[in-house]
């Protein structure tokens, strides 16, 4: 029986998904894509597919793809979402369905200095930074600003996070106030940055390795011209595709994906 729902869903909330969701609109494919919150909906802009907002674990998203009878995945998520990687490939081995990993290139090579400090963990940054100065600033996103205040007590925290109702709140809820947010969503060119840091005076600036597309040189470079220590969160380690999974690293070898995809099913 044939299913009305799109034959492709794709898992995304950056800005990743948005241009592969745009090169699905410009092949004609018929796709859905879920976020997880309402910045993921907004950050999608004017895409032609279903947008689905929520959470799933591997279970749910395993009998999503099955009642919607999903013929492809792509899994275009943030680069530090390895829990929703790892569901994604769960449900795909469970459903059958081939899946395809969308990972952005990384730039953690591009500068070398040594006020540029690269750690593998939250963990770690926090260590490093509570050796250096007193007002630190987060552009680390939202999702573990608990765990920063907690790992850096005695610190002022100068959070970088998106401008949303929900983010907003729970940075009150953490006790962060005016003085402490910074509201704007990027990324920005290495001009702001450098204005941004010179405004705020922070002893260091911790981030991640967000690569191109996440203005990963224009965060870095600034604070290094301004002698501000830098420490980097790298990404987690490249998950295991399963045996129906692939990854791509650009969105040129995706348009091959998809021209191949389309082509056997006879488009």
């Amino acid at each position: 029986m044939t299913s009305d729902h799109p034959p492709v869903h794709v898992f995304g909330g950056t800005s990743d998904a948005r241009l592969i969701c745009q090169q699905l609109d410009a092949a004609g494919e018929r796709y859905s894509l879920s976020v997880a919150s309402d910045a993921g909906r907004q950050l999608a802009g004017d895409i032609g597919g279903e947008i689905l907002v929520g959470r799933m674990d591997a279970a749910a998203m395993t009998d999503f793809l099955v009642a919607r009878q999903v013929r492809w995945v792509i899994d275009a998520s943030h680069p530090y979402a390895s829990l929703l990687t790892d569901n994604v490939i769960t449900a795909c081995e469970q459903a059958q369905v081939p899946m395809t990993r969308y990972q952005r290139p990384s730039e953690i090579d591009a500068l070398q200095h040594p006020l540029l400090h690269k750690v593998d963990s939250l963990t770690a940054a926090c260590a490093v930074a509570l050796s250096l100065g007193p007002r630190v600033l987060l552009t680390t996103g939202s999702k573990q600003l608990a765990d920063y205040q907690r790992g850096l007590t005695g610190k002022t925290l100068l959070v970088r996070v998106l401008p949303t109702a929900d983010v907003l709140n729970q940075c009150e809820a953490l006790g962060l106030g005016v003085d402490n947010i910074i509201a704007l969503r990027g990324p920005f060119s290495a001009e702001f940055n450098h204005a941004l840091y010179v405004f705020c005076q922070p002893d260091v600036v911790i981030t991640k390795e967000s690569g191109a597309q996440g203005g990963y040189q224009e965060k870095v470079a600034p604070c290094l011209a301004l002698n501000i220590p830098c420490i980097v969160v790298r990404r987690p380690d490249a998950v295991v595709l399963g045996p129906n999974g692939q990854q791509v690293t650009s969105l040129a070898e995706f348009s091959q994906h998809l021209t191949h995809w389309q082509q056997q099913r006879g488009q």
